[in-house]
């Protein structure tokens, strides 16, 4: 008998419709290919294409635009992004976007099979997306906020309630934060808010430390020291992530609870809620230098972050059972061609359905007959 664990299944896209979205009246794309690339112009509208694709996961996509930003600009405010896909469930059709008219009344449709269903979080028993775009490059520079939204994305890829539960918890913070603002708030309402608050707080802490811990466990087990893409060290900078690891929830969530509590006075001061996982970062390190990750080379932190993506997505085909979309806009772009021969067969070798986006048609050279190739221009899409 053998006890390997299945391959995962391989997630595709069959065919990608949209309507009004972007720079596209209408468009559509039905690819065969497990590779995937997106040529043309700069402003042709290749990363709209990805981002039409994003939004088949809960949230706002993966350039963080507001519902009305993703609308075609000669339209009449709505748009829709469909996607006839094959996963888990054999084949489905997944829809979403916004109808158009009265913009202060508009709200995000979601529907499989044309059933509408209650948000996006449901797509992700048919489909997980994750993504790779120039706007990360700096990530290891640039603010916590940044990596935290980062991670965010990580631990969205293997569990869609994560979402949830971090706007629940922004938003009991702002509520305490308000009820602070009050010199002689109600007792009973602020212990209540706090109450809330806590289980949120370590709900969004579990989550993220059983996800960081799950992906430096594979990381370690599947570095290859002859990779261009070297591997990271990760590790959480946040005191409820630590506790989650090592403690029951519950008692980490009455220590938090006692912290907000004794906290009260210094954070009315400070007009914030001082102490929490909405302040955590996330740490990492060149694995085969042991230099931290912002310290390296330009060269070295994006190599670092196309392995730590090709990771996640290894990660989220073992958690869910099923390849993710992975999503590389300009990736190819600054990689020599030997990094991009590299990549395109860690790529291959992934197994799931990568759609990759660039201007220069010689930078795809290399995927020769293993790739669809899409020519994009002023909101045009033809194969070839």
């Amino acid at each position: 008998m053998d006890d390997g664990a299945a391959a995962p299944l391989r997630g595709r896209i069959t065919r990608l419709s949209l309507s009004r979205f972007r720079s596209y009246r209408a468009a559509t794309l039905e690819p065969e290919a497990g590779l995937v690339a997106l040529i043309g112009q700069n402003g042709a509208g290749k990363t709209n294409i990805l981002e039409a694709l994003s939004f088949l996961t809960p949230g706002r996509g993966l350039r963080r635009a507001t519902l009305a930003e993703a609308s075609f600009d000669q339209g009449d405010g709505g748009w829709a992004v469909s996607a006839a896909l094959v996963g888990p469930y054999d084949e489905a059709v997944l829809g979403t976007g916004i109808d158009g008219g009265d913009p202060d009344v508009r709200s995000r449709q979601c529907r499989i099979d044309r059933v509408p269903v209650g948000s996006a979080t449901a797509f992700a028993d048919h489909v997980r997306v994750v993504w790779l775009t120039p706007a990360m490059d700096g990530l290891f520079l640039g603010s916590a906020g940044e990596r935290r939204r980062f991670l965010d994305r990580l631990v969205l890829a293997v569990d869609a309630e994560h979402g949830s539960r971090v706007n629940a918890l922004e938003r009991s913070l702002r509520s305490r934060n308000r009820l602070l603002e009050d010199h002689a708030p109600d007792p009973a309402w602020l212990d209540a808010v706090e109450h809330e608050t806590a289980e949120l707080a370590v709900a969004v802490a579990a989550a993220r430390a059983e996800a960081v811990h799950r992906l430096a466990g594979l990381i370690a087990a599947t570095k290859d020291p002859d990779s261009p893409f070297p591997w990271a060290l990760l590790a959480l900078d946040g005191t409820l992530e630590a506790g989650v690891l090592e403690r029951p929830a519950l008692a980490v969530e009455d220590d938090y609870r006692a912290v907000l509590r004794d906290n009260r006075h210094r954070d009315r001061a400070a007009g914030r809620t001082t102490v929490g996982p909405h302040l955590t970062d996330l740490l990492a390190v060149h694995g085969p230098s042991g230099a931290p990750a912002e310290r390296c080379s330009t060269g070295q932190q994006k190599a670092l972050l196309i392995g730590l993506v090709l990771a996640h997505a290894r990660l989220v085909a073992e958690m869910a059972g099923f390849t993710p979309i992975v999503l590389l806009d300009e990736v190819a772009a600054h990689l020599d061609p030997e990094r991009r021969g590299a990549l395109y067969d860690a790529l291959d070798a992934l197994g799931a359905q990568v759609w990759m986006t660039g201007a220069d048609p010689h930078a795809f050279a290399a995927l020769g007959d293993r790739a669809d190739l899409f020519t994009v221009a002023s909101g045009v899409v033809s194969r070839g």
